[in-house]
């Protein structure tokens, strides 16, 4: 059964009539982010002519280009960590003049409900969360019982009480157009040659795999170019893979994402953490492997599935801890799984292809 046929089940035929505009509140951390073109691709199910618009912090913004079905981003700045109500209203503003019908707020949280209601935008939908009585006026219940962060988000598109699917949801996507990666790639001097992109990055020290500079270094023996792939948080890191690595390892760390994205989309395939730029990579449909250790695959993985998932061979007695860092102070979760595993694994995913 696909998504289409389950939504005509409960009696939600598309209603190509309404033509309400939708505004999505995701959450602003790229992998998250990225998940939430699954709710856009729902929305169309149902809607297919209602126009949907997605907030987005400056970071984020990029990725609303490549994500077919999203009309554009709101840009906006809201600091973490504070309501900002003055950012709050003049934010609510710039919504109000949109005329949006429906906001959908992905986040349980108080602050992302705010915006919308100061805009007085009339449907606004979403969980409980941090006791938003006055702000959703929509609500949908229990989803702390659901298994995936994918599941809580995509049933706010549901009606309450609407049961999951028995199949998957739509996985996100972004589209990259060839000729825009052909023209990155020739502005950066960088030929045809295979590469392979490495993602160091993660939030949290404990989701960061320790061997990249072996990795990089191992496939740059093999001919292969590699690219470093990360924010500004990751240059040290990319400065460490480089120069243990040798001429054709490249440090392509930056402030914006959208080289990033260009980056995931020209390689051969991606090496990376449990980090925005494994959802990133597999959107595009880059062939990604993700290396794993304190959080479960089931439930951070990307929905679009991976090329090859590593982990240690056996579970340790604290996996999964999904605590940012390791609090057994020896991280094996990670430092067991050796370079030359992940460099075969690279290899077999690249002649598969």
């Amino acid at each position: 059964m696909n998504i289409s046929s389950f939504l005509s089940g409960l009696g939600l035929e598309p209603d190509p009539a309404d033509t309400r505009p939708i505004l999505i509140v995701p959450y602003m951390w790229i992998g998250d982010f990225v998940r939430g073109h699954t709710v856009v691709r729902v929305i169309k199910e149902r809607w297919p002519n209602r126009p949907v618009d997605m907030l987005a912090t400056s970071l984020c913004a990029p990725l609303v280009d490549y994500m077919p079905g999203v009309r554009k981003a709101i840009v906006w700045n809201l600091p973490r960590g504070r309501i900002a109500l003055d950012q709050q209203k003049q934010l609510a503003a710039v919504l109000r003049r949109e005329n949006y019908a429906t906001a959908i707020m992905l986040p349980r949280t108080w602050k992302s409900a705010l915006a919308p209601t100061l805009a007085g935008i009339p449907e606004r939908i979403g969980s409980i969360g941090e006791f938003r009585f006055g702000l959703v006026n929509d609500w949908r219940r229990g989803e702390k019982s659901l298994p995936r962060m994918v599941d809580k988000m995509a049933t706010l598109v549901l009606p309450a009480g609407a049961p999951l699917p028995k199949t998957e949801w739509p996985v996100p996507q972004l589209v990259v157009p060839p000729e825009e990666i052909a023209r990155w790639r020739q502005a950066r001097g960088l030929g045809d040659s295979a590469a392979v992109a490495l993602a160091p990055g993660a939030v949290g020290p404990s989701k960061r795999w320790t061997y990249y500079p072996e990795a990089a270094r191992m496939l740059a023996a093999q001919g292969l170019d590699v690219w470093v792939i990360g924010g500004p948080g990751e240059k040290d890191a990319a400065t460490e893979i480089v120069a243990a690595s040798g001429p054709r390892v490249r440090d392509m760390t930056g402030t914006d994402l959208r080289d990033g994205i260009m980056a995931l989309a020209a390689a051969k395939t991606v090496i990376s953490n449990d980090s925005g730029l494994v959802h990133v990579a597999a959107a595009i449909g880059t062939p990604t492997i993700g290396i794993f250790g304190p959080t479960s695959p089931y439930h951070w993985a990307p929905l679009n599935g991976l090329q090859a998932t590593i982990k240690r061979a056996t579970d340790l007695p604290c996996q999964p801890c999904h605590r940012p860092v390791c609090t057994q102070n020896d991280h094996r979760c990670m430092r067991d799984i050796t370079a030359t595993e992940v460099v075969d694994t690279a290899q077999r995913v690249m002649t598969a292809d």
